[in-house]
């Protein structure tokens, strides 16, 4: 499984989010992505733990298919392999659940945490003008939310080291195109300096 070191050779442009305006996007940290959320779950933690202790918002994305109706593209291109709402691979992994409030939990049924949910209207609501995003899958869900949240006008924060897919050559491939066209690329070390050294 590919989570990403600092990653430091795609960085183009450099910029720290501000936490005055930002939110925590943590997509996807479900059973169903054990196996490769697994190696960033510590970092996971971290940056949590930092957004919490400086007051801003986060937000639990969890993919999962009430009925056909919503299965989409992804039942063909998955070969029926989706994830179920009220199976076990839908809820979000023990240690991610326990931090997650109800109202913090955003239901997906896409790789775009935006369409066919309430979080443009949540993250209105908070005066939120920047997103972070982290988990998985790192060339899925984590960077088709990142394009259109850009597209929508929000400056975008990339983790370098809080997401993951299964394939090192496509994780390097999303970084290098969030830092070209969409994101700036961040690390925890950066995110904790910034959040603290204010």
């Amino acid at each position: 499984m590919a989570s990403s070191s600092p990653s430091k050779k795609y960085v183009i442009r450099k910029r720290n989010p501000d936490p005055k305006t930002s939110a925590l996007l943590v997509i996807d940290m479900q059973n169903y992505f054990s196996s490769m959320a697994k190696p960033i779950m510590n970092n996971t933690l971290l940056i949590v733990d930092l957004c919490r202790r400086a007051s801003i918002p986060i937000f639990f994305t969890r993919h999962c298919h009430k009925s056909p109706t919503d299965y989409g593209m992804l039942d063909e291109w998955w070969n029926g392999d989706l994830i179920l709402d009220g199976s076990p691979d839908s809820e979000l992994i023990p240690e991610i659940g326990q931090l997650a409030a109800a109202d913090e939990v955003v239901e997906k049924n896409t790789y775009n945490a935006f369409m066919n949910s309430d979080l443009q209207e949540r993250l209105a609501e908070k005066g939120v003008k920047e997103v972070i995003v982290t988990e998985v899958m790192t060339n899925l869900c984590c960077e088709t939310t990142a394009r259109d949240a850009f597209v929508r006008g929000f400056r975008v924060f990339f983790s370098t080291d809080a997401t993951a897919t299964n394939n090192a050559e496509l994780h390097e491939a999303t970084l290098k195109n969030m830092a070209y066209g969409f994101a700036y690329l961040v690390d925890y070390e950066q995110i904790q300096k910034r959040l603290f050294s204010l």
